[in-house]
């Protein structure tokens, strides 16, 4: 916009945004650099230009001298330029971060507000005395359940605990004192022969046969005898 133009209430511009400022920035340090870069190279000319014409040409070694001390000048004031550009462009990212960063929280505080739009506090708490009182009802469902009302409820605890401490201690005699325990009696087994083994027995003799004594003939032995008697 023109100077009358902004004297005479001309139209005002629109304030470029956080990320077109660093832009803009970016490309102005670049090109400083560039323009720092040039002024280096430049100075070590002259410098160089100086040191030829030190002894031969004074006149143009004062004039190199004079120059580089303009180009240092200038270099100097670039420097600083880049240091105030740098900060600036820091201060930018920073604001345009913590912009980014408030925008996000607020979204998420509405998106929060949105999602217990329909929610009341009193109607939660409520909710839950509901879920813990059925949470009661199926502890006292499962504790009646399981609850042996008529499956042994007339045994005494203290009698079935003394029982066992007398099968303890008759073990523990058994054991460690050496009581015998009573062996169970067996009818004796009778003397007398059965009557079976008694007809056995009154048979054998007659069964048994009486050997015919044995031929002298047939012996060898008795027949040599006969012929030395003869």
């Amino acid at each position: 916009m023109s100077f009358f133009g902004k004297m005479f209430g001309g139209k005002k511009e629109v304030a470029p945004t956080t990320g077109e400022a660093i832009q803009k920035l970016r490309e102005t340090e670049n090109m400083l650099i560039k323009k720092q870069e040039f002024l280096e190279s430049k100075i070590e000319e002259e410098l160089n230009t100086a040191r030829k014409n030190a002894s031969k040409n004074k006149r143009v070694a004062l004039q190199a001298l004079k120059k580089k001390k303009r180009l240092e000048k200038q270099l100097q004031q670039i420097d600083g330029t880049l240091s105030t550009i740098e900060m600036q462009r820091e201060a930018l990212e920073s604001a345009n971060t913590n912009t980014a960063v408030l925008t996000t929280m607020k979204d998420a505080a509405d998106a929060l507000k949105l999602a217990h739009k329909n929610m009341d506090v009193d109607k939660v708490h409520d909710m839950m005395d509901d879920i813990a009182e059925q949470q009661d009802v199926a502890k006292e469902i499962s504790d009646a359940i399981s609850n042996p009302v008529a499956f042994g409820a007339d045994l005494d605890d203290e009698d079935l605990e003394r029982e066992l401490d007398e099968l303890e201690q008759e073990n523990f005699d058994k054991e460690i004192i050496g009581i015998p325990e009573p062996q169970p009696t067996l009818p004796e087994a009778p003397t007398d022969d059965l009557p079976e083994k008694a007809k056995e027995k009154k048979k054998a003799p007659a069964a048994t046969t009486t050997t015919a004594p044995a031929d002298p003939d047939d012996d060898p032995d008795m027949k040599q005898l006969l012929s030395w008697a003869n």
